[in-house]
């Protein structure tokens, strides 16, 4: 599956999502930022069982704010609406992984 941009025109669909969803919080300017997008890429690509998305804090400085985005990047899991897990900073990709399934 494919990395869906999120804005704030797409994003209650995507929260409320059946799938867990993966949401990458990011600024195209940010070097940790551009060190996990490639893991998160590759998340999206072989695990369809998860809705990948991302969100530039620069464009969408309102979602940002709605989550309290103080850093970047951060990684938040939403499960039925909920955020269920977050992390900020750069994580390797089985750390990513772990907080979609935990």
């Amino acid at each position: 599956m494919s990395i869906l941009k999120v804005n704030a025109n797409n994003f209650n669909e995507v929260i409320h999502s059946e799938k867990p969803v993966l949401l990458d919080f990011y600024a195209d300017w940010c070097g940790p930022c551009q060190m996990v997008s490639p893991v998160v890429d590759e998340i999206a690509k072989e695990h369809s069982e998860y809705l990948v998305g991302k969100i530039n804090v620069d464009e969408q400085m309102e979602l940002a704010a709605k989550f309290g985005v103080s850093s970047i990047p951060l990684l938040v899991v939403i499960k039925d609406g909920k955020i269920v897990n977050h992390a900020l900073g750069a994580r390797p990709k089985d750390a990513i992984l772990s907080m979609l399934q935990g």
